[in-house]
């Protein structure tokens, strides 16, 4: 499957005849591929078995796609109990666990327990394929020397992105114990064409380096820059930061490790948000509180139906992204998979409510990123005299522009205000080099109040 990678080629889309089926023709072919999907995971996997057992409902119930809403959900509440009641792995597997190829982890936050993954050969095959329609459709070639500016460990990363690389014919190279400087000094050298990063560290590149004296525009070739792991990827004044910094067209990725790989991508029309792999998910969009169905246009939660992954099946698996989905004609490209207008928006319990104001922190790093003297910043949130909730910004700026503070921070705190009903935000200067950097996924919110 996929596109002739041998010679000369001018297909858009790595695999032309599904990415551009008519939507009848792909609902059909979602709905085969569930009804297999259902019946493999009921006759395969003691969890799914219990679990529908439990909703009563057999795999014979689903005789059209909107039959999938029969289906109890799967939460990964429920996947981390069977993994502590049967550890390590659980019994979601549809095979032994020695017939795996790969294991992975979820990068997991502070005190929680990791998901733990298995895949066959047949399901990391299919991994990279699925980054292959990404990658491809945002315009990397055989020709391309391909970055990963990843610390290669048990989180999946980018790790499927490199076996679609070699699988597209591209030079790959791995960065994972160089430090920042050593990998911009080898982009450039080597005259890679692509790089992979997230959203987070392809800035902290381009700041690293200026500071090295590199202009990368001039001194480089790189073409695109593919990001994946935060929402900044989908972020308009985060993505001009970077196109800016590399002088190459930025594209966001997202994929989840549960699922394994990603499930959308921008392509190179970049049409304000990453298309659905739709003949590979069926992604639903639900209110959150309710689990109904949300129409075009209406911000609520994916859950996810992954047919490619057959090892540990995902199906209608909350996964608490904010999404906001619209048709595909949104883009000119002919692809009809839908389109999630601004990426992934946030988590459901990313949110926090601040003196009855919800806030999130991609919001307030939209705010922060229309302003380029901005080289990082935190989130604090604390509780004064163990009453009112407070809100804090620190802004550490770049070299040499402390002259803008006074102006920078009373706009800024005017500019989080008007994005947030009016609620006031605290807003400080962090000295240079004080706040944290990051590699991977970026933490910069600290909640500091008392947890109950």
């Amino acid at each position: 499957m996929g596109a002739t990678v041998t010679g000369a080629t001018t297909t858009a889309f790595w695999n032309p005849k599904t990415e551009t089926l008519p939507k009848e023709r792909l609902r059909a072919l979602q709905l085969r591929r569930l009804q297999h999907l259902v019946r493999h995971a009921y006759e395969h996997s003691a969890f799914h078995r219990r679990l529908y057992d439990q909703a009563g409902v057999t795999p014979d119930r689903i005789e059209t796609l909107d039959d999938i809403r029969r289906l109890p959900f799967m939460t990964r509440e429920d996947w981390m109990a069977c993994q502590a009641d049967n550890p390590p792995f659980g019994d979601l597997c549809t095979r032994p666990p020695h017939e795996a190829i790969r294991y992975h982890l979820t990068s997991g936050t502070s005190g929680r327990q990791p998901l733990r993954v298995l895949d066959s050969r047949k399901d990391w095959s299919w991994i990279a394929d699925m980054w292959c329609y990404g990658f491809w459709g945002f315009g990397v070639r055989p020709a391309d020397l391909v970055f990963f500016a990843f610390s290669y460990g048990s989180f999946i990363g980018f790790w499927g992105a490199h076996y679609c690389c070699e699988k597209l014919g591209c030079l790959t190279l791995a960065s994972g114990n160089m430090t920042t400087e050593q990998r911009v000094k080898q982009i450039v050298e080597m005259g890679v064409t692509v790089v992979c990063a997230t959203p987070t560290y392809a800035l902290r590149m381009g700041q690293t380096a200026e500071k090295m004296g590199i202009d990368l525009k001039k001194d480089g070739k790189v073409r695109r820059v593919i990001v994946s792991g935060e929402p900044a990827g989908s972020i308009p004044a985060v993505k001009q930061m970077i196109e800016e910094m590399w002088g190459a067209k930025c594209g966001d990725t997202a994929g989840m490790t549960e699922i394994g790989t990603i499930m959308i991508f921008e392509c190179d029309h970049q049409p304000g948000g990453p298309h659905i792999i739709e003949d590979h998910f069926i992604e639903e969009v639900l209110d959150p509180d309710s689990g109904e169905p949300v129409g075009y246009g209406e911000r609520g939660e994916r859950v996810v139906t992954s047919f490619g992954r057959g090892f540990i099946p995902l199906i209608r698996y909350r996964t608490k992204d904010l999404v906001c989905k619209v048709p595909h004609d949104r883009c000119s490209c002919g692809r009809t998979g839908d389109v999630y207008e601004g990426g992934i928006l946030g988590r459901v319990d990313d949110m926090k409510l601040i003196r009855g104001t919800n806030v999130y922190p991609r919001a307030v790093e939209a705010v922060v990123r229309e302003h380029g003297e901005v080289e990082e910043f935190q989130i604090i949130i604390s509780r004064k005299d163990n009453v009112q909730d407070e809100i804090t910004v620190k802004v550490e700026l770049k070299p040499d522009r402390d002259d803008v503070w006074p102006r920078l921070s009373a706009q800024l705190g005017q500019d989080l205000a008007d994005a947030h009903e009016g609620l006031r935000f605290n807003v400080e200067l962090a000295n240079l080099g004080e706040l944290p950097r990051f590699e991977l996924k970026a933490k910069r919110l600290q909640d500091l109040r008392p947890q109950h």
